[in-house]
């Protein structure tokens, strides 16, 4: 698909997306729950759908009602498969990295032989954490040199454990759920170089909320489970957060092209991507937070120094904001983009180099000089839904239509993105290509 956008001026009130990262750690939670769980505003993503195929697989029951997720009780995937069936059971990760991370240490507890596969950009993504840690914890487990499919056979025992957290901290949060929802004495889990700290406060959060036993977080250099046992309400009910990594692109598309208000980002919540508020004051975005709402209105931006580390996922929202900033923006934690759905650091420099906006790669730091006129162009998201978005914001006060080729990458995360736009006042075009 294609997505055809011209310079536009944005006006209105738009709610943001619900956060897959609340949603399928919701997912999770309610899988391993001993009771029944109700998901309000439960999100629609290809990753959210990818996390409710996963349990559909396992065996888990679960319905739409009334536009809430019902999810049953029992935890079946842990009970052994009779004899008479040795197929192995069939679990399919979408491309969702949270998903594959999260879930197969929680799939590791069951008894039966289980293949955990995924599609597209997740299927070159390093899997090699599971051939490392899983046998440390009596799991036998096959890799495709340390790629998917994954064949896992269980269960899991957890044990005192120390791991690598520089690459992602969704596997320790997949560590998380498989050890709370085992039942052992006091046992921990030290972790090195821990990336992305505050999606480890919103797992612990969700493991809270759900009534699961959550562990003493040492300054997230360990993590100590006590074999008390948290009791569990007989229904939990739990609201999938507003997203602040989709809210990120609306807030800077309202910063640099009109006057608009986002509603529904909670600003306490523990979500990494909410630090894109700093970077806007950095760069003397017109704004004021509100209660649940957020305003923006275009005004005359500044470079900023950012550091991302912690939330890497912010970089394409930041460049598109850099773009439009006058002087040199300096933005940390380039490395942390290596092995994502594209290698962002490198697409950001090509695709946004076609917009005629300069980035340089230095170690550890991307700089983005401010553009004087950023010009429309053909570009290509790469199947990245945040480059898609990137692209198609910056679009937005850029000289001529930019044209973004597989624009439908964005419903792995955001499918109502351009939608949403739209109802703004953005002027778009999408266009389904015949060999599509």
């Amino acid at each position: 698909m294609q997505a055809i956008i011209h310079p536009s001026i944005l006006t209105g009130t738009i709610q943001a997306p619900a956060s897959k990262s609340s949603m399928q750690r919701a997912c999770a939670a309610a899988l391993i729950s001993k009771n029944k769980s109700i998901i309000h505003n439960p999100g629609h993503s290809n990753d959210d759908k990818a996390a409710l195929g996963i349990l559909r697989s396992l065996g888990c029951a679960w319905s739409m009602v009334n536009g809430e997720l019902v999810v049953e009780p029992g935890n079946t995937f842990l009970n052994p498969i009779p004899v008479a069936h040795h197929a192995p059971l069939r679990v399919n990760c979408g491309e969702s990295g949270l998903g594959i991370r999260m879930f197969a240490p929680i799939l590791a507890l069951s008894k039966n032989q289980i293949i955990i596969d995924g599609q597209g950009s997740l299927l070159s993504r390093p899997m090699d954490f599971f051939d490392d840690v899983l046998p440390q914890l009596g799991v036998e487990i096959i890799s495709n040199n340390g790629k998917l499919p994954l064949k896992i056979k269980g269960p899991l025992q957890p044990k005192n454990i120390e791991i690598d957290g520089s690459l992602s901290s969704q596997f320790l949060t997949g560590l998380l759920f498989a050890f709370s929802a085992s039942d052992t004495n006091d046992v921990r889990i030290e972790v090195n170089n821990l990336k992305s700290k505050p999606y480890i406060d919103l797992t612990l959060k969700v493991m809270r909320d759900f009534g699961l036993r959550v562990p003493e977080n040492r300054n997230y250099q360990e993590f100590y489970f006590y074999s008390v046992t948290n009791s569990q309400p007989q229904t939990t009910n739990y609201i999938v957060e507003g997203d602040w990594s989709g809210g990120a692109f609306l807030l800077v598309a309202g910063a640099i092209a009109g006057n608009i208000v986002v509603k529904g980002l909670d600003v306490h919540s523990t979500q990494a991507d909410k630090k894109i508020i700093d970077a806007l004051k950095e760069s003397n975005a017109k704004m004021i937070l509100n209660y649940n709402e957020i305003q923006l209105q275009q005004s005359e931006l500044k470079s900023f120094n950012f550091d991302a580390t912690d939330c890497p996922d912010l970089f394409p929202p930041l460049v598109a904001l850099a773009a439009n900033c006058k002087g040199e923006t300096r933005i940390k934690g380039a490395k942390r983009l290596t092995h994502k759905e594209s290698n962002r650091a490198i697409t950001l420099q090509d695709e946004f180099g076609k917009m005629e906006v300069e980035i340089i790669l230095q170690d550890d730091d991307m700089i983005v000089k401010g553009a004087n006129e950023i010009k429309g162009a053909k570009v290509h998201s790469h199947h990245d839904h945040r480059i898609a978005m990137a692209c198609a914001v910056a679009a937005l006060t850029a000289r001529g239509e930019t044209i973004i080729e597989e624009a439908e990458a964005i419903d792995k995360s955001y499918p109502d993105f351009y939608a949403h736009l739209k109802s703004l006042g953005a002027l778009i075009q999408t266009k389904q290509l015949i060999n599509q």
